[in-house]
């Protein structure tokens, strides 16, 4: 009887095996021309100057009561086609200011963390599977049975986010623990940057430069240098915790 599990498919017929594997080669092939379509669209195309900050506000200064929606959507398809987070996170901080800003960065990111995970794992995961031997498959089933503690590691050291995206859609990590690893890894840095972005437009749209000098502003620029050391502290902390 066949063993199936996670696209690893044993004692199949040559014939049907090797159906499955031009199966998942055709998928493969499709998730790759997907991200380099995606990156061309949005570097070498017209499209490219719909996404800068300033075409991007006015979009959103034209949705009326539904900017933060539209706004959400617009960085959910902005991660699957590799837009710079920084630049996707900034326009929300400056435009909602930095608490609503940080509420709608979140649900945004989180929103193209699945959509790029599902495309990964749908197109990517039977191929990847197919190329785990017997030497690898032992780090695949760690990452599965660590899921969680994995994600949160990775998204705590700031790992590029959209590869990563993708990329763990191609291992045998749950959604759950993905998304949960994603969801509690994401809240501190982007906390820290909208909370920067948003508290000098603050100060900058009122004119009262004196508030420069405020205690909201030095504790966001604290904040912010501290995000720097985050995955330094993060990899101390990890290599000093006792082995299981």
């Amino acid at each position: 009887m066949p063993v199936k599990g996670s696209g690893l498919i044993l004692n199949e017929p040559p014939a049907k095996k090797s159906k499955i594997q031009k199966k998942a080669l055709l998928k493969a092939a499709v998730l790759v021309a997907f991200i380099l379509a995606a990156i061309a669209v949005a570097r070498f195309t017209p499209v490219r100057e719909y996404l800068t900050a300033d075409a991007l506000g006015r979009l959103l200064a034209s949705a009326g009561v539904w900017a933060p929606v539209a706004y959400m959507v617009v960085y959910g398809v902005g991660v699957c086609f590799f837009l710079p987070g920084t630049l996707l996170t900034g326009l929300g901080a400056a435009i909602f200011g930095p608490y609503y800003g940080f509420f709608y960065v979140w649900i945004g990111a989180m929103l193209g963390a699945s959509a790029a995970f599902f495309i990964g794992r749908t197109l990517g995961r039977g191929f990847a599977s197919s190329l785990i031997g017997n030497r690898l498959k032992k780090y695949d089933d760690a990452i599965e049975r660590n899921g969680f503690a994995t994600v949160l590691y990775l998204r705590l050291v700031y790992f590029p986010f959209t590869p990563m995206n993708f990329g763990m859609g191609l291992t045998k990590v749950s959604f759950r623990d993905y998304f949960f690893g994603t969801g509690l890894g994401i809240i501190v840095g982007t906390f820290i940057f909208t909370f920067f972005v948003g508290t000098l437009k603050e100060v900058w749209a009122s004119g009262n430069w004196g508030e420069l000098i405020s205690f909201k502003v030095f504790f966001s620029v604290g904040l912010f240098i501290f995000s720097f050391f985050i995955p330094k502290i993060i990899k101390k902390l990890k290599k000093e915790s006792p082995s299981p």
